[in-house]
This record gives C-alpha cells, structure tokens and sequence, in this order.
C-alpha cells in the first residue's frame, strides 16, 4: 500500500545529498559532535526538500513520462498514485524540510529555501531552456555543499565550490546525452529541451566539463591554502582516483548505454571501487 508512496520520493536518490558532508570531511569536523549532528540534520532537510521536488516534477511530467521506456513505471505515470494525493505528500516533505532546516540555523532555511524556489523556477520552464536546465540542476548540487558549510557554521573552499560546480555540470550533460541515446527520435516529445540539444553540441559540453572537474580538483589538491590548511601535500596523489572515475563514466555512456541516473551508474564495480578507495585516502591523509 504504501510502497508506491515510497517510491514517489526516491530515496535512492538522497544519496545526492552526500554533498552535504563535504565541508564535513574536508574542515577536518568529523570530530566534532555538533557540527556532524548539524550536518546530519542539513542531509536530511534536503532530502524531504529534494523529494518535494521529485514528486512535483513527477506531477508536472507525469503525461510525458509515459512515453519514456523507465519512467513510465514511476508511480503518478503509472496510476498507483493519485496526484491529488501527490502533491500533499510533496507540499508535507516542503514544509517539513524547511521546518527541519531553521531548527538548525538560519543560513541554512535559506539555503533550503533557495533550492526549492530554484526549482519550482525549473519546474514551471526554465527546464525548457537549454544550457539553463543543466545549470540549475548543478546549481541543486551547490546549495548542497553550501548547505554542509555556510549552513552549519564552516568556512566553504571556493576551490571545493568550483570543483563541485564542474563535476555536476558533467553529470548533467551526461544524462542528456543518455536521454538522446535512449529516446532518439522521440526525445523531444517527452523532454521538450532535448529537442535543442544534439550530440555534438553535448559531446563537446561534457568534454569541457570533464576537464576542468579534473583540473579543478588538481589544483585544489596542490594550492598552498590546502597544504596549509591539511598540513600535507600528498592529497595530489588522490588526483588519479578522480581521473579514473571521470573517465569510466565517460566510457559506460558512449559504450555502455549508461549515464542516464547518476545513483544507479554509481553501482558499477569499477566506480564503487574507485569511490571507496578516493574516500579512503582522502580520509587516511587528513586524519
């Protein structure tokens, strides 16, 4: 009974929200019970903005949905939900998070506020806009990290904020490049932007923001603020783990009929792997 209800928030999506734990892991705060009790509440306040948000962009393309082959089964799209029903369990996850995010701290109802404002601003057109769309969905990501920084109390790197920018830019050419390899001829009629996009323009888009999520990073890793800041100089060494990651999804894209989902491709061995082992020594040389 309730499973479709469950389904309509897509938890497996909150795991986006581990942006939030960036300022967390790389300020040195793991040690700090009330910052990582903070952080942990900032994650879940944008978890129920962020499956607010789902359901609403579900109610809102719901008709469309039914043309694609995987998101015809989402639950309004399918009828196990009905969108009455929908948009108060949306309206309820809204009001929860904010509630949620001002029991912390002011910057951080902010934050939460901005993302939902951002994406209703998606919601009602400005996903029909090319370029625009994927900005405002990296823009999501970077109210996340400003959520786990400005939000609870730390500093943010604008090296971290410029490397967070670029990497979901990546990602977000990469999943409209997997929706024209999926739909192909019909991409436009379930996602009217995808009628502006063509696979060189994409192929070209995701090239450049592969780079400079690679030389973001890079330069991060080797700027005397970070040396300074982690007291070593050896994070270079964690440059190759983000190249191989970058290049693998690059590959299950063009050759794997990949890209599509972020948190389902994550599920590939070979990232898995690379994540945990980055994650790893990350942690091993600030601590």
């Amino acid at each position: 009974m309730f499973r479709p209800y469950l389904q309509l928030l897509r938890p497996l999506q909150w795991v986006k929200n581990g942006f939030v734990f960036v300022g967390v892991l790389f300020s040195h705060s793991w040690g700090q019970p009330d910052l990582l009790r903070a952080a942990l509440l900032a994650f879940a306040a944008f978890s129920l903005a962020a499956s607010s948000i789902y359901v609403g962009n579900d109610y809102m393309d719901r008709e469309q949905d039914r043309l694609h082959p995987r998101k015809r089964r989402r639950p309004l799209a399918a009828g196990t939900v009905q969108p009455g029903a929908a948009l108060a369990l949306g309206l309820a996850c809204a009001v929860a998070g904010l509630a949620l995010a001002a029991s912390v701290s002011g910057p951080l109802f902010l934050v939460i506020a901005a993302y939902l404002g951002l994406n209703l601003g998606y919601s009602l057109g400005w996903k029909h806009v090319p370029v625009l769309d994927v900005s405002i969905i990296a823009a999501g990501f970077m109210l996340r990290i400003l959520a786990g920084t400005k939000g609870i109390g730390i500093v943010p790197s604008y090296w971290l904020l410029l490397c967070g920018l670029m990497v979901t830019l990546f990602l977000g050419f990469a999943k409209r490049r997997a929706e024209l390899n999926a739909l192909e001829d019909e991409a436009g009629s379930h996602r009217k932007v995808l009628n502006d996009y063509d696979t060189v323009l994409l192929d070209q888009l995701i090239a450049i923001c592969a780079a400079a999520t690679i030389v973001s990073y890079s330069l991060y890793t080797v700027s005397a603020e970070t040396v300074a800041l982690h007291g070593t100089r050896y994070l270079v060494y964690t440059v190759p783990f983000v190249v191989y990651g970058i290049f693998r999804y690059l590959f299950l894209l063009h050759r794997r009929g990949g890209g599509g989902d972020p948190t389902t491709e994550i599920l590939d061995p070979h990232l898995l792997v690379t994540g945990a082992l980055w994650l790893a020594a990350v942690v091993w040389l600030l601590a």
